[in-house]
């Protein structure tokens, strides 16, 4: 089961979330200030964290830092404030998305599944050839030894990790990294990126057989 952590200290918001969140199937908990949120993503393991910005002490801004520095977490800003400000902020800290208030509940859950595929966190490993994607640790490994691959090849591997054996077309992949990035990629950058990915997973790029390409529409992995 999903294990969302929800950190927002209006009492009715939680209860209702909570509420009709667990009808969804999510497993949740809730922490209403930057202590208390802190202290229990350290002691469990959570599979995703919906974030309010003003919080009974410190504030959203600081809590998504601490979690992108040292857990791989999804996070989604779930907040009132919906200024250019705010929002450009949530991303440059890492946020995976951002919703205002007053949001529609169901319109949520898309989002938190969307977000879950997105960055890998509906399963832990996943085998791609002789490569070994850890989307706990968010790591790639291929025969033993750690790709090293940069923030952005990752994401773009996570997209096709979750779309296994579908045909992405480069719109398609264009709006998913944007989408977890938070900033704006262009196509030049998506085929360095495609290419870089390549020398580092393939064991021959100019043949690949991991990430492949169906001429006229798209990239395709189904190993």
């Amino acid at each position: 089961m999903t294990k969302i952590l929800l950190i927002e200290d209006d009492k009715s918001i939680v209860v209702n979330l909570t509420e009709f969140l667990n009808t969804e199937g999510f497993l949740v908990k809730n922490a209403s200030g930057q202590k208390s949120a802190l202290t229990l993503i350290d002691d469990e393991k959570f599979d995703l964290v919906l974030l309010d910005i003003s919080l009974s002490d410190g504030n959203g801004f600081a809590v998504c830092s601490a979690i992108k520095a040292d857990y791989n977490i999804p996070v989604i800003f779930l907040t009132a404030s919906g200024d250019e400000y705010s929002t450009v902020t949530g991303f440059n800290l890492g946020a995976d998305d951002y919703i205002a208030k007053p949001f529609r509940p169901r319109e949520l859950v898309s989002r938190i599944k969307n977000v879950l595929r997105l960055t890998g966190n509906t399963s832990t490993a996943v085998q791609l050839g002789d490569v070994l994607v850890d989307t706990v640790k968010g790591t790639a490994v291929k025969n033993g030894e750690d790709l090293f691959l940069s923030a952005l090849e990752y994401r773009l591997l996570l997209v096709f990790v979750n779309n296994r054996g579908a045909v992405l077309t480069r719109s398609q992949l264009l709006e998913a990294i944007w989408n977890i990035a938070g900033e704006f990629v262009n196509d030049n950058t998506l085929t360095v990126y495609i290419k870089r990915l390549r020398e580092k997973i393939e064991d021959n790029p100019q043949n690949p057989k991991v990430i492949k390409t169906v001429r006229g529409l798209g990239y395709k992995v189904d190993v």
